[in-house]
């Protein structure tokens, strides 16, 4: 999303545990370009919606298409970070195979489920020492 952007309050929650877990101040911003440009994908199981209207195009065909895209990215790639936010995600991700990645998974960053184990859950560092244990760059959250 753009700057000026009102942050979304799931996404206000990882900018909490990032400041939390890494003890470093977050810049208060939507757009994530950054993350992105380290090689972070952030991926949802429908890619598109109607405004205001969650999960209105579930069942149109995006989960056989982001299901065929974690496929191949987990058997293609060596040592990814998968981080599992909420039960829907965890089940996406069932299949990944956690010998040759490391497989994170908490509640959801959602208001309603952040203080049930999203908080604390220290998944930045774990995902930071993963990548440098593996000799890969870690990300500036």
């Amino acid at each position: 999303m753009n700057d000026g952007v009102q942050i979304p309050p799931s996404l206000v929650n990882i900018y909490k545990e990032i400041e939390d877990d890494l003890g470093i101040p977050v810049r208060r911003s939507g757009n994530l370009t950054r993350w992105a440009q380290q090689g972070v994908l952030l991926l949802n199981a429908t890619l598109t919606v109607q405004a205001h209207r969650a999960g209105s195009h579930q069942g149109k065909g995006w989960e056989e298409f982001t299901d065929a895209a974690i496929t191949r990215l987990a058997e293609e790639r060596e040592h990814l970070v998968c981080i599992l936010w909420g039960a829907y995600a965890q089940r996406k991700g069932a299949n990944i195979d956690a010998n040759r990645h490391l497989v994170l998974s908490s509640p959801h960053p959602s208001p309603l489920s952040a203080h049930r184990g999203f908080f604390g859950n220290k998944h930045f560092s774990k995902a930071n020492n993963y990548l440098s244990a593996h000799n890969m760059e870690p990300i500036n959250w």
